[in-house]
């Protein structure tokens, strides 16, 4: 692969079993440069989040994001390689792909619509957008508890202060022009799966053929004394984020909850905060996911950005002068000085309004789904956060895996599935986090880990961790040492196991692309 100057910008030239093709040289999600990214199987998968394009059509075909690349006309004449491209597609860097329109519009039967899709987050809306893009042109209804059209929501928690504008995924024109309707604000209480009827909370009824249940979760609240106190936020919304923002600054924050969210929110929180407190029931940040050796690397990056960590104790009691949060008492007795309190001890799948339904939920309130995303009631899909689902790459194991590439993943499937064509889930998980400017990246499905081969070097922040069970890797993690993750996840994607001894030697050439 290779970066070509054109003049007017940049394409992305790919040599392919002596094919050449040249596509958009930016990755559509967060602009990663593709050249740095992996070419695999006639495809180029990018270095930061794992999206794959098809390098013969420049179309998505793994996510994150919604767009696919520009494709430009290439010829061959006398041993030299002409590109054509129009300006501006070398200036756009991303492509939509063509969709069908709306042909039969609400006006006159607004009580019933050929598909409703229940959550507008990334699951939701791939849903919506892949059956446009697959020539579905009857009713789309797409509805949200949230009062904003779908939005980039892992940014909520690494960039406070972004404001709902800048965040939204596609501006409202294009609602409007695929004939997808929005209901914001909109709560389904029942679902009634023998007349195909759903009821909203406003006692208004909608009536549907196809159903896509994809309520994503609920953040979990303290449940200690004086949980009622203001201040207190878990972090849901735009609204959420930006209030956060506001009260923290010049004050004292404390932080429940070392996971994914709660370390972003401190991370961000360090430059405007006086103060930044974690409180975690393990000795670890991150521990259950990323180990115990990793864990602690990334809490001293935090420890030299001034957070403090009190470890393996929970919140006793929240205590509040005037109503207003003042101090966070904890289990080990001490007494932390707090003005504002984020907590980020999990979520709980949003599906309470499903348990009279007759749609299935397990013990813990996820929703079961087949490979093809389809429930136990025919014509009733469902994805996301909300769901558990066979694992192809690990003997089709039961997982939920709460990720935003996931959410995308399974919306297509579903989508594919109303449409009768019979596609199954393949994709192999991968998430990313950003701290400090830094940004750790993961592939695979790592529970259950019992050992962690570390190559390179963690004091540096340049290492990359392979999670194994047994005699096979099942999960790797990296900083600094792009497009590391992405190539493992084309390796695991293509089928091919990697064993443990193949990742303790240390010659990671097959796997850096300087082998084979």
């Amino acid at each position: 692969m290779r970066e070509v100057e054109l003049g007017w910008g940049k394409v992305l030239l790919v040599k392919d079993n002596g094919e050449f093709h040249a596509l958009g040289h930016k990755c559509p999600h967060y602009g990663a440069p593709l050249v740095k990214g992996v070419l695999s199987r006639g495809r180029v998968r990018c270095p930061w989040h794992g999206a794959c394009f098809n390098i013969s059509t420049g179309d998505l075909e793994d996510f994150p994001g919604l767009d696919s690349l520009h494709k430009f006309q290439v010829k061959i004449e006398k041993e030299k390689v002409y590109v054509r491209a129009s300006k501006q597609a070398l200036q756009l860097q991303r492509r939509t792909k063509v969709m069908a329109k709306c042909i039969s519009p609400s006006a006159g039967h607004s009580g019933s619509t050929n598909v409703l899709i229940v959550g507008a987050g990334a699951a939701g809306l791939v849903c919506a957008e892949t059956l446009r893009q697959e020539g579905f042109s009857d009713r789309i209804v797409l509805c949200t508890l949230d009062r904003h059209l779908p939005y980039d929501r892992p940014k909520l928690s690494k960039s406070l202060d972004t404001q709902p504008e800048q965040l939204a995924l596609r501006p409202k024109e294009f609602f409007r022009a695929y004939g997808i309707e929005v209901l914001t604000e909109a709560q389904v209480v029942t679902v009634d799966v023998r007349n195909k009827k759903v009821v909203f909370k406003d006692g208004f009824k909608l009536e549907y053929s196809k159903l896509l249940l994809a309520p994503g979760s609920s953040p979990k609240n303290l449940s200690c004394k004086g949980k009622e106190v203001e201040n207190v936020f878990t972090i849901r919304t735009p609204e959420d984020a930006n209030r956060v923002v506001r009260l923290a600054r010049g004050r004292n924050v404390v932080v429940v909850g070392a996971g994914f969210l709660g370390m972003e929110v401190a991370a961000y929180l360090t430059e405007k905060a006086h103060s930044v407190s974690v409180v975690e029931l393990e000795e670890t940040p991150f521990r259950r996911f990323l180990g115990e050796r990793v864990g602690r690397t990334l809490m001293k990056m935090f420890e030299n950005n001034r957070v403090k960590f009190y470890m393996q104790t929970e919140v006793l009691e929240l205590r509040a002068q005037e109503g207003k949060l003042k101090e966070v008492v904890l289990k080990s007795s001490k007494v932390v000085r707090a003005d504002v309190c984020v907590v980020g001890i999990g979520a709980v799948p949003a599906t309470g309004f499903l348990r009279q339904s007759g749609i299935s939920l397990d013990s813990r309130g996820f929703i079961p789904v087949n490979k093809m995303m389809q429930t136990n009631i025919p014509g009733v899909f469902a994805a996301g956060d909300a769901v558990t689902f066979p694992l192809a790459w690990r003997n089709n194991r039961k997982v939920n895996i709460p990720h935003w590439q996931m959410a995308h993943a399974q919306g297509r499937v579903a989508a594919q599935n109303m449409l009768a064509q019979e596609a199954e889930i393949s994709t192999v998980p991968y998430l990313w986090t950003a701290m400090f400017g830094k940004s750790l990246r993961y592939a695979g499905y790592g529970e259950g880990f019992d050992d962690v081969i570390i190559q390179g070097d963690l004091e540096e922040l340049k290492f990359v961790a392979f999670y194994t069970k047994g005699d096979e890797v099942i999960a790797v993690a990296s900083m600094n040492y792009d497009p590391i993750v992405s190539k493992v996840a084309e390796v695991l994607g293509s089928g091919r196991a990697i064993r443990k001894r193949e990742v303790e030697t240390g010659d990671m050439s097959w796997l850096t692309g300087k082998g084979s």
